[in-house]
């Protein structure tokens, strides 16, 4: 997946990590969790991590991601059909189709991720802060003000 996203790099240190956090708005903005399978993990790194509604799940030398997304979507069997598996290679959309869940080429997925990064996004409304209207603001700094004396 990272080589088919324009402003991803594998040889970029934190490559991983850039592509989970685009993975979270892509999340965020349609309310989906995802699994992502990475190769060749550090050795003494976390075999699965979470990361939101985001889990990742690192490969170590000795398998490589696209067996061990094999064999999670043959552990998921025919519960998987509201899943859409994710990946360029014809094997897993082989082991995909046979369990009858949806799937899409990696630079399809790639081209929604992008398109979700420079859609024009909603301007929040000035007189709301984290949900709070000027009121309810003013309301918490009189209170957390008048505390200070006690």
């Amino acid at each position: 997946m990272i080589p088919k996203i324009s402003f991803l790099d594998l040889r970029d240190l934190d490559d991983e990590i850039k592509l989970i956090e685009l993975l979270q708005v892509f999340c965020q903005q349609y309310k989906k969790t995802v699994e992502v399978f990475f190769d060749q993990a550090s050795p003494g790194q976390p075999r699965v991590r979470n990361y939101g509604r985001v889990k990742a799940r690192f490969i170590h030398s000795h398998q490589q991601a696209d067996a061990a997304i094999e064999h999670r979507i043959l552990q998921l069997g025919k519960g998987i059909t509201n899943w859409c598996v994710v990946s360029s290679d014809r094997r897993i959309q082989t082991v995909a189709r046979a369990v009858r869940a949806k799937f899409l080429s990696s630079e399809a997925f790639a081209n929604q991720l992008e398109w979700i990064l420079n859609k024009p996004s909603e301007k929040p409304d000035t007189n709301e802060r984290n949900g709070l209207s000027e009121n309810d603001l003013d309301e918490w700094l009189q209170l957390f003000d008048s505390g200070k004396n006690l």
